[in-house]
């Protein structure tokens, strides 16, 4: 289960402030869930709440627990590398390598997660995802829909223990979301990790989520 009691601060704000910028907000999650929804309009902090859990931000105060596991805690001068974090982030354009085939990305992926338990292998992820036909194509060939089947199999093969989903189908036409939509239930229902996904469409939170937070 995904359990999540996050509070961020940046700028000269009081604990548990987000400043960038302009923006202020008072950030504090608390879901006893696996997969959970963050839902809100554009300028919220959805995508700063996912930065600051994968490490890519680092909040002025507060602190980030996930499963009991802490990745920062300003009071305690904790603050995990995002190396070290185990979080798999699949964003909203794929950022696959270019210069790499599709098994390339995936290797990839494996190597970022040397030295960690293996829980996910290449040939069963790829089985999972349904990408076996795509492996010795350039990334450039692919559909946005296979483009983020293939980063969700190198997030996983970086043997995360939770993912992150920065509005992944958000760049994809309707047709291309609804043949992505199976697949990605696919993994929430076989992979059994925790989750974090990022949407402004109620349809896909109300068919892949079972918690919503709401910020805004």
């Amino acid at each position: 289960m995904l359990s999540l009691d996050i509070q961020l601060e940046r700028g000269q704000l009081k604990r548990g402030q987000l400043r960038r910028g302009g923006f202020e907000r008072r950030v504090q999650i608390e879901e006893d869930a696996r997969i959970v929804a963050l839902v809100g309009p554009s300028g919220a902090g959805k995508t700063t709440v996912l930065n600051a859990i994968a490490g890519l931000i680092r909040p002025r105060a507060g602190h980030i627990r996930i499963d009991g596991r802490v990745l920062f805690d300003s009071a305690a001068g904790i603050d995990v590398p995002a190396h070290r974090r185990r979080v798999g982030y699949v964003f909203q354009d794929a950022r696959l390598f270019p210069h790499m085939d599709v098994r390339g990305n995936l290797l990839y992926g494996r190597h970022a997660g040397r030295g960690q338990a293996r829980r996910f292998e290449l040939e069963s992820i790829i089985e999972l995802l349904g990408i076996e036909a795509l492996l010795g194509r350039r990334t450039a060939n692919l559909s946005g829909g296979e483009a983020q089947r293939v980063a969700i199999g190198r997030a996983l093969l970086s043997q995360p223990e939770i993912l992150l989903f920065d509005e992944p189908l958000s760049a994809l036409d309707e047709a291309r979301r609804e043949e992505l939509i199976p697949w990605l239930l696919r993994v929430r229902d076989e992979i059994r990790l925790p989750m974090l996904y990022v949407s402004h469409h109620a349809d896909e939170v109300q068919r892949l989520a079972s918690a919503i937070h709401r910020l805004g």
